[in-house]
This record gives structure tokens, sequence and C-alpha cells, in this order.
């Protein structure tokens, strides 16, 4: 990569991360236009850095995504907000699962318990949305689990970003609290940076974790 190329990558970056800043401050004090003007600007912003990192086609596929499922979910369009990062996280999976690391059955174990005790206690309160809320949320998990296996880096976005969702999901459930909408957007904004550059961080170097520890018991 170019010095040029260095240094317009880092500008988008810190483009991203002032206007999440932005939008997080503006949702703190309730500042409904500041909100809205800002987080229509936080995937476009991602997918500019990830464009000058060269990520997969599909990563970049799934922040478009994402971008039009933030709109969506500003609007009454719910369902259709939900399919939208449905797609999102379609696409991370795909990627996920075509490049694994080392496959932990106890994080899947883990992650299933997690979205079965979460369905259990909210289903009852999400009325007509029970079961769109269920199949994203079983689609988000894999998520999570896949981006695990891929390496930790990921992994950690990927738990955020369920994080984030389950916020939304108690929202919805009509169990808001003091300060949710501030660690949500704060557990959105860094879940889908760190899964970007998880995929980045991996492909920089071309081998997977598990592909190098198995050249190391060859040597």
């Amino acid at each position: 990569m170019s010095l040029r190329e260095l240094v317009g990558g880092r500008r988008r970056m810190l483009a991203y991360w002032a206007a999440a800043a932005v939008h997080v401050g503006a949702v703190a004090v309730d500042l409904e236009v500041l909100k809205q003007a800002s987080k229509v600007t936080l995937m476009p912003l991602l997918l500019a850095w990830s464009r000058s990192q060269e990520v997969p086609p599909l990563i970049q596929a799934a922040l478009l995504a994402s971008a039009a499922g933030d709109l969506l979910l500003e609007t009454e369009l719910q369902l259709a907000g939900i399919a939208a990062f449905a797609a999102a996280h379609a696409c991370y999976l795909a990627v996920f699962l075509a490049k694994p690391g080392e496959r932990s059955w106890r994080v899947l174990a883990a992650y299933s318990a997690l979205w079965a005790a979460l369905i259990a206690v909210l289903s009852r309160d999400l009325g007509a949305q029970r079961v769109p809320v269920a199949a994203y949320a079983l689609l988000l998990t894999a998520t999570a689990v896949a981006s695990r296996w891929h390496n930790p880096r990921s992994g950690l976005g990927g738990a955020l970003f369920l994080v984030s969702d389950a916020l939304i999901a108690l929202r919805l459930a009509g169990r808001d609290f003091p300060g949710r909408g501030v660690l949500t957007m704060s557990t959105y904004v860094a879940g889908q940076y760190l899964l970007v550059s998880g995929v980045r961080a991996q492909s920089g170097d071309g081998e997977t974790p598990l592909s190098l520890r198995s050249r190391r018991r060859l040597r």
C-alpha cells in the first residue's frame, strides 16, 4: 500500500470514528435531527474505509445492507430493516465460513444457549414481531459464532453486534432502561468496525490461525 493510500485510509477511519462520536453524543442528549443525520453517515464512511483496505466484496455488501437497515429502522418499516440486516449477516457468514479458524463447539454451545435464553425471555412481549425477531436473532448468533471461529478480533465484533441488537430487542419488548440507546450504538459502531477489520487483518497475511498451527506441526 502506498503512502497516499495509507494516509487516505486513516482519514476515512478518523471520519468514521468522528461520526460515531457525534452520533453517540446526539443519542445521549437526545438531539433527534443530529441523531438521524449522523446515523446515516456511519456505514457509508466505514464502507469507504473498507474499500481502501481491499476487503472482500461480500464485506462491502454487508456494510451496504447495514446502511439500508439503519435507514429503514428509523421509519415504520421495521421488518424491512430487519431483513436488510439479515442480508448483512448472510454476507458476513459467507466470508467467515469460507476461511474458518479453529471451530470450537464450546463457542457454538454457549451462543446457542444465549439465543435460546434471550428468545425465551422476550418472545412473550414481542407480539407479532416474535417470529421475525427470533429468526433474525438466530442469524445474528450464527454470525457471532462464525466470526469467533474466524479470529478473535472479528469474534469480538460479532459479540458486540449481538449485544447491540439484543438491546434493540429489549426495547421492542418494552423493556427499555436509561442509557440503552448510547450502549446500543456504541456496541454497534465498534462491532461493525471489528468485524470488518478482523477480516482485513486476516486477509493481510493470507493465513488463518489454523493453517499456521498446521505448518508449525509440519516443521
